[in-house]
């Protein structure tokens, strides 16, 4: 999975906010944004699009289910200082943009615009990998998801199982 965005990669459990910061959403990043716009993290569907313009969610062609949330609390902005430029159904390519939003207007508001970016299904790989750190640019490989998803190791045969 590559960087949504441009900025400085955070560990998740870095994040302002203990739903995400506890892991409860699922594995993945934060990013101090430094450019407004979200970009998708790779080619998939859009599953799901905030009213507020403020969260994204994704299923990629691989299965992953990405949810994408730009800022904490920002859903109480009512969409002032986002466009979301996707509808829920659309197909999108890794680097499309998906949401553009005015960083120093949420911050002028006082919001921050930390986004976590988060594999909810994350329990349906092995393993989650973060392969970078600090300053990440959009296209970037970011996260490394490994291993088979429950669905499809249930359907094959495990030899060590036999």
């Amino acid at each position: 999975m590559v960087s949504p965005l441009d900025g400085e990669l955070l560990p998740l459990s870095e994040v302002k906010d203990e739903v995400f910061s506890s892991g409860a959403m699922g594995e993945g990043v934060a990013i101090e944004p430094s450019q407004g716009v979200l970009h998708a993290p790779a080619d998939g569907r859009v599953v799901m699009t905030s009213p507020t313009g403020h969260a994204i969610g994704m299923k990629t062609k691989d299965g992953a289910e990405i949810l994408m949330h730009i800022g904490m609390d920002t859903v109480n902005l009512q969409g002032k200082g986002f466009e979301t430029l996707v509808d829920k159904g659309d197909e999108v390519k890794a680097g499309d943009e998906l949401v553009k939003f005015d960083i120093d207007e949420i911050h002028s508001a006082g919001y921050i615009v930390t986004t976590p970016i988060v594999v909810t299904n994350s329990k349906d790989y092995e393993k989650v990998s973060v392969v970078c750190q600090g300053e990440v640019k959009v296209g970037q490989e970011i996260l490394d998801l490994e291993g088979a998803t429950e669905k499809e190791a249930s359907t094959n045969e495990n030899p060590q199982m036999a």
